[in-house]
């Protein structure tokens, strides 16, 4: 099974040095999609030897960072993409957790919420009120049986993915992932993870960093991504009703790209 590991990065020069060394040790392949990055996150990928490399010229977000994985492991025919965050919350330990669920699964995700471990840490309330409410609403929408919406220490098979069609760039894209999957009758799975905020006042930016502002706008993103469902009465799915796989574009050079 041949597995890629991708971390969407954006002003990450604090943690990724450290994030790069302790993947190494778990996942021989790695991408790193710099996300527009203004700090010297360029300047410390230069330096890292044997990883790919996507380069977006300006901030897309976070969406758009894993719409550009998506399209690279489709492009180089990996089996399997696990997707890890910059910021120190994952532990890149637990990549094989993810890689072993795989195998009777579409879509492998961590829950930070499944069971308790010693490392955890509290959630920030007004984050931990959202997910809460967010997921319940996924469940109850979609008949899906997730504890954490939002996570994004996840495994995917490369097949399940040349069926979705991913265009949500924002922090928001999880819930168009979850409408679709369950849409596709995708084989989904929670594994337990930690729950680590190193920071529990990072923001998300723009409006977003106001509590009602973004539940509003998840919540856009599930109707949005609902309405884009073909209904029982028309053929095909929805890989069919959007553009073909080729339509991901992202922006880097060959270079950048070893």
């Amino acid at each position: 099974m041949r597995a890629l590991t991708a971390i969407p990065v954006y002003n990450e020069e604090r943690h990724l040095r450290l994030v790069l060394k302790e993947v190494r040790r778990y996942s021989p392949e790695i991408l790193v999609i710099n996300d527009g990055s203004t700090d010297r996150t360029a300047e410390i990928l230069s330096s890292e030897a044997g990883i790919h490399i996507i380069t977006h010229s300006q901030n897309r977000g976070y969406g758009a960072a894993l719409i550009s994985a998506f399209a690279y492991v489709l492009q180089h025919q990996f089996d399997v993409l696990v997707t890890t965050d910059c910021d120190g919350q994952h532990e890149p330990s637990r990549i094989s957790v993810l890689l072993e669920a795989i195998h009777d699964a579409d879509i492998v995700s961590g829950s930070r919420y499944l069971r308790f471990f010693r490392q955890n840490t509290h959630a920030p309330q007004d984050r931990l009120k959202i997910n809460q409410r967010i997921t319940t609403e996924l469940n109850q929408r979609f008949g899906l049986n997730l504890t954490d919406a939002f996570c994004g220490f996840k495994a995917y098979r490369a097949g399940a993915l040349a069926k979705l069609r991913i265009t949500e760039t924002g922090w928001g894209m999880p819930l168009q992932l979850w409408a679709q999957a369950a849409f596709l009758k995708l084989r989904i799975k929670e594994v337990a993870v930690p729950r680590v905020y190193l920071d529990p006042k990072r923001a998300f930016g723009g409006v977003l960093n106001d509590a009602d502002e973004r539940l509003s706008y998840y919540r856009r993103v599930i109707a949005e991504a609902e309405n884009g469902i073909p209904s029982e009465k028309q053929e095909g799915t929805v890989a069919d009703s959007a553009p073909p796989a080729t339509g991901y574009t992202f922006d880097c050079c060959a270079e950048s790209c070893w």
